[in-house]
């Protein structure tokens, strides 16, 4: 029996159907990460605390990425991203704090408008020997006990990024507009890096400059400045970092000392088994520009063991201590203030990726 108009009608729609559908495709996404911590002097009266983290591998995130084939080699991509807070269940900020973008993907890159990471954190998280890890690392920024966190900054507003690839280099830009009348370069942020990879071995170097609004009693704003190296070597068996950032704030406020820091970290990791990596990581603050004997000098000390479930779900434990000099304050976490010379802390956790 010939099939009648109809029937091929629907048959060619369901045809175009999918086949409109195999050129697009939007995913959703997420890593969720949550754990108990054990952390020494977290108030004034230098108590202990126990407590249900969010993040203590990795900043717990959903979103929907996707991606539109237009043909010739060119991709419409998008991305959309919000944090979740596991020990309470709410949005770690707006709805799409960490990305909120659309552009273009080519053979000559890609570039994206709207909020993303910045430049800088795109290329430096590659060699933080914990891998961006929310407790126990400074290698994005130090403590946050402290008059500065002698960073960097991860994401950018109103952003223009523009990332790229040649043999083996990497290399990108990103500028967030300031959007200020009468001046462009009033809260204006940019930043600019690049990498090289040849078989086990990656250098990298990144930079990126702040800008503060214009005082209008000195007509100088306050500008910051963050120059990052890093280099890394991975084998089958085990991997090797280090990195170094330089950190500068010139003070527009008359009378007032510019900030300087530099961030030195380092680490080792341990494949002992396709599924076990032993890591330990140390970071150093060199805090610069003070009145002698009141420079605190942070140094954080990491141990952690990570045991693979499975290709999307890991557990860790994770040590650390810090201490300062001269009897300053010192804190494990990058968000969180420590109340003594010294703090010590113990996670245990659980991360999944879906």
């Amino acid at each position: 029996m010939k099939p009648s108009v109809l029937t091929l009608a629907l048959a060619a729609a369901l045809s175009a159907a999918g086949a409109a559908q195999a050129q697009s495709s939007v995913q959703i996404y997420g890593l969720i990460d949550a754990g108990v911590d054990y952390t020494t002097n977290t108030n004034a009266a230098g108590d202990n605390a126990t407590r249900v983290i969010s993040g203590g591998k990795n900043t717990s995130r959903w979103g929907l990425r996707g991606n539109e084939d237009l043909g010739g080699g060119l991709k419409a991509v998008f991305g959309l991203e919000g944090g979740i807070l596991m020990d309470t269940g709410a949005a770690d900020g707006a709805l799409f704090k960490r990305q909120a973008f659309v552009g273009l993907d080519g053979s000559f890159g890609r570039v994206v408008v709207g909020r993303s990471f910045s430049t800088t954190y795109d290329f430096v998280i590659l060699f933080d020997p914990l891998g961006y890890a929310p407790n126990y690392s400074w290698a994005t920024s130090s403590n946050a006990t402290g008059s500065s966190k002698y960073g960097m900054t991860t994401a950018f507003d109103n952003l223009i990024k523009y990332s790229g690839k040649t043999g083996d280099f990497k290399y990108g830009a990103s500028i967030g507009l300031g959007e200020q009348a009468g001046s462009s370069a009033d809260s204006r942020k940019y930043a600019v890096a690049g990498s090289w990879t040849r078989g086990s071995f990656a250098a990298m170097a990144a930079y990126e400059q702040i800008n503060a609004n214009t005082l209008a009693g000195t007509g100088r704003r306050d500008q910051t400045t963050a120059f990052h190296a890093a280099v890394d070597y991975k084998t089958s068996l085990f991997r090797l970092t280090g990195g170094v950032r330089d950190y500068t704030l010139e003070a527009a406020k008359a009378a007032t000392p510019d900030v300087r820091a530099t961030t030195w970290w380092g680490g080792a990791s341990y494949f002992v088994t396709p599924v076990v990596t032993l890591t330990g990581a140390v970071y150093y603050v060199n805090v610069k520009n003070v009145a002698a004997r009141t420079d605190a000098d942070p140094v954080m000390y990491v141990a952690r063991g990570l045991y693979a479930l499975s290709k999307r779900t890991d557990l860790y434990v994770a040590a650390a201590y810090a201490k300062a000099d001269n009897g300053k304050l010192v804190g494990l976490s990058r968000d969180d203030a420590g109340f003594g010379t010294t703090q010590k802390g113990l996670t245990a956790g659980i991360q999944h990726r879906f």
